[in-house]
């Protein structure tokens, strides 16, 4: 194994319904950083096939948008779950890490970064103003960690087998150094 495990941020939300977008935007910031050993993909949606993307890599963090929440994001540990049932619509990063599991013996690590947005109703592809002040704060957590090499010190909360139940963390991102 490598003395830093490879990782892989998945960004996923349709950038034209606003804040729906902070996943993918959250993975360009990540990929304009440039950080040795993590691979980036952004996506409108999580889909089997990121089971092979998954099972390259021995840590994974899904970013996606969140209204659960009381702080301006949140990190959280996030562990494999079959959900019995597939759509290619509302697969949730649980049931990818389950396949990856499944399919390809993966036994990695997994994260999800949920960060707080507000606008989702309307078409646009520019973010709420506080959906894009959450975004920088998330992103600094997130940057942090992958340059430490460390996203077990920034959890905030987990690990949890559904990340559609909701978190109630408080301020999380205040770990972030901005």
């Amino acid at each position: 194994m490598n003395a830093r495990p490879s990782t892989l941020v998945i960004g996923y939300g349709n950038p034209g319904r606003r804040d729906d977008g902070l996943g993918p935007c959250a993975a360009e910031a990540v990929e304009l950083a440039r950080i040795p050993g993590v691979d980036v993909l952004s996506d409108y949606q999580l889909n089997v096939e990121h089971a092979a993307d998954v099972s390259a890599h021995d840590v994974v963090v899904f970013i996606d948008a969140a209204v659960g929440t009381t702080g301006p994001c949140f990190l959280r540990r996030l562990l494999p779950r079959s959900f019995g049932t597939f759509s290619t619509h509302t697969m949730r990063p649980e049931a990818v890490l389950a396949l990856a599991q499944d399919i390809f013996g993966w036994s990695g690590r997994a994260f999800l970064l949920g960060i707080r947005g507000y606008a989702f109703e309307d078409f646009g592809e520019d973010l709420s103003t506080q959906a894009a002040e959450n975004l920088e704060r998330a992103c600094a957590l997130l940057l942090a960690a992958l340059r430490a090499g460390s996203l077990d010190a920034q959890v905030t909360d987990g690990p949890t087998y559904d990340s559609y139940t909701p978190c109630h963390g408080g301020e999380p991102c205040t770990k972030a150094s901005m």
